[in-house]
């Protein structure tokens, strides 16, 4: 263990079990804590920052820390560690990620059913609903940044990373991951927004679907060409027209046309996926309860479940949203996140109700349309 780690894991009491990972920003450490709970702890060297970078760095990530949501790894903690690395702990998850389920799903010579492709894609449009909502654009959405966990629930990491490194050297010489996920308006230099992450969600959902990037090529001005010009990718017809017309709008190229997170989460299919999520939410909620009867015992509700009657859709600067204190210091532009300050680019998502019972920690979710029995959108799933 280099010297640098071993300082970033024992300042704060955790101890490194290995190395995961490593690139330009530094490396990736699985570590425990006293209570024996694993942890990511990713080492960013900061040397080359100067004072206002490194001060500006550790808010964004502190910003990043107070966003939770079911469907986003968290993160715990970040510090500084001898005055030249930032240490940023987040959850372990220890399913891997997408990308390594993808390469081993295709080498194995086998597919995802629709049905656990519309699961994966649910739990992202929820989550990326969220971090839109609180006005955060993830930036660097690809399958490596897709993890799951033991029971197979995607979250979403690493949003932010990215734009810590922005004021290191190494980053600016290197190309940080890969560039299969640049959406039209990107290779074209224009501003990133909140329609570019779900550019980069088609583009997951579509290697999902096809167990492929949708755009390749041998060379970057070859890549860029097929993505701003090329014939657009369609899924093919084994799969249910609804899932194939939305990955067909998620890479529609004019960016204004593309679905917000919240429509993304009206659409049919989607609405009948969080259904059945819900109906699974309840019925762990009702194994939960003890026994009616009892003695002395009396039913409690799942604390996961919520019966609330239905509310508006709560303000975007509401409990864990960013304060005044960021929105007027634009010098605070996130961490690879980013703290959108350009309002113009996002669309504003159509009022709607949450549902009775929806769980809390999704958000701000609306369930309209069919009765429950009802099942749109998933003629001919696999």
């Amino acid at each position: 263990m280099s010297s640098e780690s071993a300082a970033a894991t024992t300042s704060r009491g955790y101890t490194k079990i290995k190395d995961i990972g490593s690139g330009s920003y530094g490396k990736a450490v699985l570590v425990q804590d006293k209570e024996s709970k694993l942890y990511v702890m990713k080492i960013i060297d900061m040397s080359r920052m100067d004072p206002k970078q490194r001060k500006d760095a550790i808010n964004e990530v502190r910003v990043l820390s107070s966003l939770k949501h079911p469907y986003i790894v968290s993160y715990r903690e970040s510090y500084m560690s001898e005055g030249r690395n930032l240490a940023i702990v987040m959850d372990y998850a220890d399913g891997g990620d997408l990308h390594q389920r993808i390469q081993r799903t295709r080498q194995a010579g086998k597919s995802f059913s629709e049905e656990r492709i519309v699961r994966w894609l649910t739990e992202a449009a929820l989550a990326l609903k969220y971090l839109h909502d609180k006005h955060v654009l993830h930036r660097d959405l690809k399958s490596q940044n897709l993890f799951l966990t033991a029971q197979d629930r995607l979250r979403i990491g690493d949003f932010g990373i990215s734009r810590v490194l922005e004021s290191t050297c190494a980053f600016a010489k290197t190309t940080i991951g890969t560039p299969y996920y640049l959406s039209p308006e990107i290779c074209l230099e224009k501003p990133y927004t909140f329609s570019s992450d779900i550019w980069a969600l088609g583009c997951v959902l579509y290697e999902l679907a096809c167990l492929r990037v949708p755009f390749d090529a041998t060379s970057l001005q070859s890549l860029v060409q097929k993505i701003t010009r090329g014939p657009t990718p369609v899924l093919p017809n084994s799969y249910s027209h609804d899932l194939r017309q939305l990955c067909g709008d998620l890479l529609h190229r004019e960016q204004t046309q593309r679905p917000s997170a919240q429509e993304i989460l009206q659409r049919p299919l989607i609405q009948y996926e969080i259904r059945r999520m819900l109906r699974e939410e309840q019925a762990k909620g009702t194994r939960a309860q003890p026994e009616a009867g009892g003695p002395g015992m009396e039913m409690k509700k799942s604390p996961s479940i919520q019966s609330e009657a239905r509310r508006e859709h709560a303000d975007s600067n509401d409990e864990g949203g960013l304060s005044s204190r960021h929105w007027q210091n634009p010098a605070l532009k996130g961490v690879g996140a980013s703290v959108c300050m350009e309002g113009a680019h996002m669309r504003d998502p159509s009022p709607s109700r949450q549902m009775p019972g929806l769980p809390r920690q999704w958000g701000d979710v609306s369930v309209a349309g069919a009765p429950r029995h009802a099942t749109p959108g998933i003629k001919g799933r696999r």
